[in-house]
């Protein structure tokens, strides 16, 4: 009898150790399902809406959440290779196309954030030429060249390829996006002539008389969208959040009110709560 009690006592210890062990599995499953990594451009759009998502996840949903600003090849390459969750600006159908064709079966499509996208080359209002093929009679006035960004972005290697169908005498100028609006800024409070690398949405748009050059010869830029690619597991492992970024979508005006948001705040994280708090009919429509 005293046996049976003992091996009823060892079985019953193991069972015991077996559900918490089990329960203890899933808690730390949960867990893990409850973070993002998202990585961003460093964009004026890409970091109001990426520190937007952020503050989201960790408020009304209980996440722990990493941010990342990495340019646009290691970005790709990091949500393909399973470091990152997620990457929150793919630009197509044109400027990201090759990233896509190298990264896409590593990817997962989780729809479009924005729509309506526009990149080419933009110029302020107060200068006369209208069209590409115009830069080439103000060239000497530009110093030669055309004022450009991050050297990975899909807007400077299509702007190469411009410059070469266009047969343009003057040079890409790699630099940033905060950069590239900070030149156009003193060019434009100094009525100078500049040529820059442009896209809608930006905010350089809402502060100053811009516009885009007529593409006269071939057309490379064209509209289009701005998606969010996941992980190729991510709606097997984490398919909360694959649902709350496949739901991430603004209008125009949403954006552009966000991005002035953020831009005009002192912290891109503060400012992103504040418009949240301001925006909760919105917010709530992103939530699973």
């Amino acid at each position: 009898m005293r046996n049976l009690k003992k091996l009823l006592s060892i079985a019953l210890i193991l069972v015991l150790a077996s559900t918490m062990a089990f329960a203890g599995g899933e808690q730390e499953g949960a867990e893990a399902q409850k973070t993002a990594k998202l990585v961003y451009v460093n964009w004026e759009e890409g970091v109001a809406y990426t520190h937007l998502a952020k503050v989201v996840l960790e408020d009304q949903m209980g996440y722990e959440v990493e941010i990342t600003a990495a340019d646009v090849a290691p970005a790709y390459a990091s949500v393909a290779q399973g470091d990152m969750d997620a990457y929150m600006e793919s630009w197509l159908p044109v400027l990201h196309k090759n990233y896509i064709e190298n990264f896409g079966d590593d990817l997962t499509d989780l729809g479009y954030v924005y729509e309506g996208t526009q990149s080419g080359l933009v110029v302020p209002g107060y200068m006369d030429i209208t069209t590409i093929s115009e830069i080439n009679d103000i060239a000497d006035e530009l110093g030669g060249k055309i004022t450009g960004i991050d050297a990975g972005a899909g807007v400077m290697q299509t702007t190469e390829e411009v410059i070469e169908m266009y047969g343009l005498d003057v040079e890409l100028m790699a630099s940033s996006g905060p950069a590239m609006a900070a030149a156009l800024k003193d060019a434009y409070e100094k009525q100078r002539p500049i040529v820059v690398t442009g896209w809608r949405p930006h905010t350089m748009f809402g502060r100053w008389d811009l516009r885009f050059l007529e593409q006269d010869k071939d057309q490379v830029w064209g509209v289009g969208n701005i998606h969010i690619f996941g992980r190729k597991n991510i709606h097997e492992d984490k398919p909360e959040l694959a649902q709350f970024l496949e739901n991430f979508y603004f209008t125009d005006a949403q954006l552009a009110d966000l991005m002035l948001t953020v831009a005009e705040g002192s912290d891109a994280e503060a400012a992103a709560r504040e418009w949240m708090n301001d925006n909760m009919d919105v917010v709530e429509k992103w939530l699973p």
